[in-house]
């Protein structure tokens, strides 16, 4: 019978072995011959590194878009005169802060103290009237009451006579009620004619800071000519316009805080809180214009600045996620390494949005699926995956 071979022992810690007794046997020449595969044994002994790997999250996508918005007065207005006349005192200039009532321009209008005269005069002379009347009415009723009394006597008093003074007496009365109706339209006129004389007198319609000065001593103003006296703007509380794109439109929450920043003021955040949607798209940028309302207390914001927003976005639908470094991108394509059954596949992936050190993917894959966390090309297809 043939005799049967002992299959040599091949294993990396045999050969590392068998060249080390025979660099001690051989002179130093065959050693520093001998030395570079002791070097190459030893790196096939080392055992190779294990591959990171890291499971596919689902979950949904929450980020900001900057957008640009501009600050706007709360309220706004150019203050005309109501009555016509010539600018008498000027008490505010540009930048002055206001309040509410408070006396801003005094006008004169001459004329309009006569008309405020004669209509004190009308009112008395209609009541001095009406007096009168009163007067007449009472007599006339004495008058009647008295013959009637004297009729009850048969023969005293003749029935014509009694029908007079009951005619005299309900003459006498739509007198008086004349005169009163007279009183009362002299006093209504005297109230307007006061009141006008009152216009001459512009005062402050809210709380606010004058940020223009348009009139002078000695102008004259017309009513009606929509001639601004005056621009007082509410600085104190804020409106913030945002032009939200309509892609993004579908998600806006009334109430949210948002926060914005300004290039007067860099590395401070402002807050606003989202107060008035109109629930349209203006129809030529198509976007839909939301105001917030913002506290400026501090005066470190103003109207015309255009502030950088981060408007909040999220996704209505959950999203794939992987490392950043999961993804491959190449030339030709751009995937993630799976590993199926202990072995390297290639998933072709489309990217979306990232957040944070994570990228959203798209592709054959499912929630739990796990890939490779730090992904190469090297990783051929069908590798085995320690």
């Amino acid at each position: 019978m043939p005799r049967c071979s002992a299959k040599p022992n091949t294993s990396p810690t045999h050969l590392i072995r068998k060249i080390l007794r025979a660099a001690t046997m051989n002179t130093f020449r065959h050693a520093a011959v001998l030395l570079p595969f002791v070097s190459i044994s030893l790196a096939v002994a080392q055992s190779a590194p294990k591959t990171a790997l890291v499971k596919v999250e689902s979950r949904s996508l929450s980020r900001t878009v900057p957008l640009t918005a501009e600050l706007t007065p709360y309220l706004q207005t150019d203050i005309e005169a109501r009555v016509p006349g010539y600018v008498e005192k000027v008490l505010v200039d540009r930048g002055s802060k206001v309040r509410r009532g408070q006396l801003l321009v005094v006008l004169s209008a001459p004329e309009m103290g006569s008309q405020t005269s004669a209509s004190e005069g009308g009112l008395h002379q209609a009541e001095a009237e009406a007096a009168q009347a009163k007067a007449s009415a009472a007599a006339a009723a004495s008058t009647y009451e008295r013959l009637l009394e004297a009729a009850k006597t048969p023969g005293a008093v003749a029935g014509n006579e009694l029908i007079q003074a009951q005619k005299q007496k309900e003459a006498a009365e739509a007198i008086v009620q004349a005169r009163e109706a007279s009183v009362k339209s002299a006093g209504s006129q005297l109230t307007s004619t006061k009141e006008m004389e009152g216009y001459l007198r512009v005062t402050a319609p809210f709380d606010g800071i004058v940020t223009e000065r348009l009139v002078h001593p000695g102008m004259m103003v017309a009513a009606g000519s929509h001639q601004a006296l005056l621009r007082l703007q509410q600085v104190s509380h804020l409106r913030l316009v945002v032009p939200v794109p309509e892609n993004y439109s579908g998600n806006i929450a009334q109430g949210k805080q948002v926060i914005f920043h300004v290039p007067a003021h860099p590395g401070k955040n402002y807050t606003g809180k989202v107060a008035r949607i109109p629930n349209s798209l203006d129809p030529q940028s198509r976007a839909m214009m939301v105001e917030l309302d913002v506290a400026n207390a501090d005066a470190s914001l103003s109207p015309g600045m255009y502030p950088t927003v981060d408007w909040p976005v999220a996704s209505s639908d959950n999203l794939l996620f992987v490392p950043a470094t999961s993804v491959v991108t190449t030339t030709q394509r751009t995937f993630v390494i799976a590993a199926r059954g202990g072995h390297a596949h290639w998933v072709d992936v489309r990217k979306g949005p990232a957040s944070g050190d994570q990228v959203s993917i798209r592709g054959e894959l499912k929630p739990g699926d796990v890939v490779v966390k730090q992904a190469t090309d090297e990783i051929r297809e069908g590798a085995p995956l320690p």
